[in-house]
This record gives C-alpha cells, sequence and structure tokens, in this order.
C-alpha cells in the first residue's frame, strides 16, 4: 500500500464521524499492546493556547536534550505535521505500513479517523524509545481519544465557551470536560481561568489528591515581561518569536510544566526552548506575517476568547494600516456570530469563503450577518488568488486571515 493510498483510507474514515467516548480507542490500543502506557507523557487541553504551549513544552524538552514527541492537530498541509520527534516528521512508510497493518481491524471495529491517528501517534513515540510525548487533545477532554493516558502532568491552558453543543453551554460544564484529564495522584498545571471554571478544577483535583499548579501564583509581570518562580529557580520571559502577549502567558506554563516534572534546572536551555519553539516545531498559524508591506497576517484564532486575544494585539499598532481587511471563515459548531461582531470593532472590509470541510458554517448565512452588522462584504472563491493579488496592492494595507484553523491549512496548502 503506497502512501496515498494509505492517506486515502485514513481519510475515507471520517465517515464514521465524530465519537466521544474511550471504547473505540481503548479496543484498539489493547489490539496495540497498549503503547500509551510504555511512554512519559505530558497531556494538554484547552480552548486556546494549547497548541503553542505544546510547542512551548516540546521545543524547552529538545533544548534539555531529550528526543521529544509532539502531537497535535489539526494538520495545516500535509498529515505527517501531526506527529513529530524533535520536529522530524512521521514517514510516509510508517503511516501506510500502519494502515495497512491494522486496516481490516479499522474496518471492522469503524475507528475513527482521529482515533486512528492518536493509536498510530502512541505507538510510533514508544518504538522510537521517546524520553517524553507531548500530546494536545482534540476536543474537549473527558471523552477525547487521547484520554487513555496516565501522564505525568496534565495541563489546562485555557478555558471558553466552545463546542457549546458537545461540552456544554456554560463555563463549569466546559471546564468539567476538559477536567476529565486530569487523574489521580498526578499533577495540573492550569493557566488562567475564569473563577466559575477554576473552582471545578479546583474541586477535581482535590477529589483526586492532585497537586494543582494556577500559573499566577507562580509568575510576577515586570515591564513587558513574566518571570516565572519555582522552587527557588526563576526563568525570564521576555522576547519571544511569537508575536502577543498572551504567547508569554503561554510560554510561563510550558516552562512552570518542564520546570516541575524535572529535577534538574537548566536556565539556558529553557531560555533557548523558548527562543527557538519555532525552529524546534515549525509551530505556525499564530499571528504569524506571512508577507510584509502589505501586512498579511495569518491567525488560528477561531473562538471569541482567540478572537479577542488576536484583536488585543493587533490595535497595537493598526493605527498605522491605510485599510485593514479580513478574510474570514469558519465552522458551524463555532460562535462565528459572536467572532463577526468583535472583528467589525476593528475591520470594515470582509471577505468570506468556504472550507472544504463537513462542519464549514453556510457562505450565505454568514454573508447575511455581516451585512446585518455593518460590514462591506465579498465573497471569494479563490482565497488563494486573491492573497497573491492582495500582495500586489497598497504598501500600507493589511489583510488578516483569521477564524478556523482549517481555513489557514487550506490557504497554506494552496500556496505552497
Amino acid at each position: 500500500m503506497d502512501i496515498q493510498d494509505s492517506l486515502d483510507k485514513l481519510f475515507s474514515l471520517h465517515n464514521f464521524g465524530i465519537k466521544l467516548g474511550l471504547e473505540n480507542i481503548k479496543k484498539f490500543l489493547d489490539f496495540l499492546g497498549n503503547p500509551q502506557s510504555k511512554i512519559k507523557t505530558i497531556h494538554i487541553a484547552g480552548s486556546n493556547g494549547k497548541g503553542s504551549t505544546a510547542a512551548f513544552i516540546s521545543s524547552i524538552l529538545q533544548e534539555h536534550k531529550y528526543k521529544t514527541g509532539l502531537y497535535s492537530s489539526p494538520h495545516f498541509v500535509k498529515f505527517n505535521e501531526r506527529i513529530r520527534i524533535n520536529n522530524k516528521e512521521i514517514g510516509d512508510t510508517y503511516i501506510a505500513r500502519f494502515i495497512s497493518e491494522h486496516y481490516n481491524f479499522i474496518l471492522e471495529n469503524k475507528i475513527t479517523f482521529f482515533e486512528v491517528t492518536t493509536a498510530m501517534a502512541f505507538c510510533y513515540f514508544y518504538k522510537n524509545n521517546v524520553d517524553y510525548a507531548v500530546i494536545e487533545t482534540g476536543l474537549g477532554g473527558r471523552l477525547d481519544a487521547t484520554n487513555v493516558l496516565q501522564p505525568l502532568c496534565e495541563v489546562i491552558t485555557s478555558i471558553s465557551l466552545e463546542h457549546t453543543k458537545i461540552l456544554g453551554d456554560t463555563l463549569a460544564k466546559i471546564a468539567e470536560e476538559k477536567a476529565g484529564i486530569i487523574k489521580s495522584k498526578s499533577r495540573v498545571v492550569i493557566g488562567s481561568l475564569p473563577d466559575e471554571a477554576r473552582e471545578v478544577i479546583e474541586t477535581k483535583c482535590k477529589s483526586l489528591n492532585t497537586d494543582l499548579y494556577e500559573i499566577e501564583n507562580f509568575i510576577e509581570r515586570e515591564n513587558n515581561d513574566i518571570i516565572v518562580s519555582y522552587n527557588e529557580n526563576k526563568v525570564k520571559i521576555s522576547i519571544l518569536p511569537l508575536n502577543g502577549d498572551y504567547q508569554k502567558v503561554n510560554a510561563a506554563i510550558a516552562v512552570l510544566t518542564v520546570m516541575q516534572i524535572q529535577n534538574i534546572f537548566n536556565n539556558h536551555a529553557f531560555q533557548l526552548g523558548l527562543k527557538n519553539v519555532i525552529h524546534n516545531t515549525s509551530l505556525t498559524g499564530r499571528y504569524e506575517f506571512y508577507n510584509n508591506k502589505p501586512d498579511i497576517i495569518f491567525d488560528s484564532a477561531h473562538n471569541p476568547d482567540g478572537i479577542r486575544k488576536f484583536l488585543s494585539e493587533f490595535r497595537k499598532h493598526s493605527s498605522n494600516y491605510k485599510n485593514k481587511f479580513l478574510l474570514f471563515s469558519a465552522l458551524n459548531d463555532k460562535a462565528y456570530k459572536i467572532m463577526l461582531k468583535e472583528l467589525r470593532n476593528e475591520f470594515e472590509n470582509i471577505s468570506l469563503t468556504s472550507i472544504n470541510f463537513d462542519r464549514a458554517a453556510d457562505i450565505n448565512e454568514m454573508k447575511k450577518h455581516c451585512e446585518k452588522i455593518g460590514f462591506n462584504v465579498k465573497l471569494i472563491t479563490n482565497p488563494d488568488k486573491y492573497i497573491k493579488d492582495f500582495m500586489l496592492k497598497d504598501k500600507e494595507d493589511c489583510l488578516v486571515v483569521i477564524g478556523s484553523m482549517y481555513l489557514l491549512g487550506e490557504i497554506k496548502s494552496s500556496l505552497s
């Protein structure tokens, strides 16, 4: 079975839909010999910031000379991006062999795309003897396919309203779902959470006799810097290769996580891990400048809280632009009306496009809403051409591409 045939078979598993629950993945992992129980893991959930935080953790561990696996989703251009060891993507040969060897079991048991991908990652990390594996949840936490681990540490970066039809319509309910990754007598690191969400996490940790590390109790803010302190050791976070003050908080969560899972403190390795996060993990789509003059910014914000964090950074220099434009699309299970309302406070011109995904929001419905709240709206059928044409426009203009990681993925794939 060649790689394209394997990927076609793998992606066809989307037909099984999203199955929240652990029965399927446990059955598959039992069949595979439970590789997830044989590796040291760090498990990460969160409404926003989990991808960046996972990347910072992975990069810091690599700079400490650990062989580090990183499992993330979705991919932007190639499926292989989801599974990496020290930033080297999983090879085509391994993917093809894995699908070929286990395809009958997968079909017979209706194992979903994400479940297969997750099991593949665990097997790959085990067979390659990683020192640590950093694992992102896909959706929620409690019923997510990754939640079969006994991690060294669980991380919950942030909690905001998202996937409300699946995870619940209040912050407390969503916190309960994400708290489902917390294991007995473990360690939990959390970001700056709303009170009602934090209370849920605190209660869960107490019930499981699990140590809780709240980032606000371990950091000091000094001008534009953040200083993380733990056991008399300190790491100062100043300039990062990722834009946005919120990335400093993500970096601080990562620093605290690594500090409390290892005994040896090496400040130089921490600093290199922060500095080299893009080089060590190929992290993109986070306030990423695809082009300068005119500026074209790619950002993976895909819920209201993410949009607000993007805008807080964008407004620091938005007055420098002559004209500001948006290219937007979203999934239908996202609160895109709230996202658009937030964006309308900063932008007048918006271009809408479709995402080739079964959960994509209807472009005509988005158009009606954009017109209702006062946007100047265009519909775009060829976003990569639109971006290429924009690069020839006024050098003082700016285009922001935002709303969905899947949107960025399709555009990056077309532009590559």
